[in-house]
């Protein structure tokens, strides 16, 4: 089991996403395809359930803006901070991600960025991280490396490549 709970997209935030996205578009939902067709989507990442497209699935790629959503629950004001970007959704309600736990798209090799931001926002630090073998202790030891910083409330997720948000951790509560 994960020291920290990776967090997907909270589920009132995708009711409004499978609607109208967090940059003013329509939801526009297609059946993922292994040829790649209409988007290289079969093995994407899905931030509602935290586990890859499979063929014949019902996605969606909308913008979505953690940040922006997060600020707006707890009250914070990111500012510039708040930027949207692609994220793939089913295109209806799911069950969310498994109960087993363990940290999504933890594929050994790949490169994230650990985005640290503080309790208004701001971004506070980050680090690029390479995903170990031993997947779960190495996010576990960036995480605790994130939140000794006592300014850290939360930290994203993302993909170095293309820069996508993959996950949010938020500070533990004692």
């Amino acid at each position: 089991m994960n020291a920290y709970r990776p967090r997907p997209i909270p589920p009132a935030a995708l009711r409004e996403l499978r609607e109208t996205d967090d940059s003013g578009r329509p939801c526009r939902p297609y059946t993922a395809r292994e040829d790649g067709v209409p988007l290289p989507s079969v093995g994407s990442p899905l931030r509602c359930c935290l586990r890859a497209i499979e063929p014949g699935e019902r996605v969606a790629l909308v913008s979505y803006a953690p940040l922006r959503r997060w600020a707006a629950e707890t009250g914070a004001e990111p500012g510039a901070y708040g930027e949207s970007g692609p994220v793939f959704i089913h295109a209806a309600e799911c069950a969310g991600p498994p109960a087993t736990g363990g940290y999504p798209f933890a594929r050994p090799g790949a490169l994230r960025v650990l985005r640290r931001y503080s309790d208004q926002g701001r971004i506070v630090g980050g680090r690029l991280f390479e995903i170990p073998e031993e997947a779960a202790s190495g996010f576990d030891q960036g995480f605790d490396e994130a939140f000794a910083d006592p300014e850290v409330a939360l930290v994203h997720v993302r993909a170095v490549e293309y820069g996508c948000f993959q996950f949010e951790v938020r500070r533990p509560t004692p």
